[in-house]
């Protein structure tokens, strides 16, 4: 909104997956479930508490692992080494509460329609694609920084991903990534 233009927020290669939202997500149900019968201020709170976490330690892991940055919030109010805020905390919180209360109940429903073994098949399809992608994604990351402190491809894979996953490629899959400068 505020850069006024849509972009993509996807953290994998393939499909329009984030993994900050995906596992942040997983880390609130299992957590959480047991409390959705609960007050909503409970759920905010605590979603706002494990969000806030999860985005800080995945913040920093990115930038130690890849040598990148793909958030930075230096001036937002109330933030905490730029890596998370309290206005982001919020947003974790509400959805949260959306997500115990509103969308996990209805996807619970949904998913039970499924029958048991297609929907183990799918679930084993989807979690081996997933694990690709993360892989696919964090390599073609991982060689774009080596490519930029002047590395140049040393095998067959290092070729590979320089010439299927090239600089302008991933900056328009990751238009806010950043190379750490040290």
């Amino acid at each position: 909104v505020t850069q006024h233009t849509v972009e993509s927020r996807a953290g994998l290669i393939y499909g329009p997956f984030n993994p900050v939202y995906g596992f942040g997500t997983v880390i609130i149900t299992i957590i959480l479930y047991r409390l959705s019968n609960k007050r909503d201020l409970w759920i905010f709170l605590c979603s706002a508490l494990i969000g806030g976490i999860f985005e800080y330690i995945c913040s920093l892991f990115q930038e130690t692992v890849f040598g990148t940055i793909s958030w930075d919030y230096p001036t937002v109010l109330i933030n905490l080494n730029g890596r998370t805020s309290i206005l982001f905390c919020m947003f974790w919180g509400i959805l949260g509460v959306l997500w115990i209360k509103d969308l996990l109940p209805l996807l619970l429903k949904l998913i039970d329609c499924i029958p048991r073994k297609a929907g183990i098949a799918a679930a084993w399809i989807i979690a081996v694609f997933l694990v690709f992608d993360a892989a696919v994604s964090s390599a073609a990351v991982m060689r774009r920084t080596a490519r930029l402190d002047g590395d140049i491809a040393e095998n067959r894979v290092e070729a590979f991903l320089d010439k299927h996953y090239n600089d302008d490629y991933l900056q328009r899959i990751y238009p806010n990534m950043i190379i750490k400068s040290d």
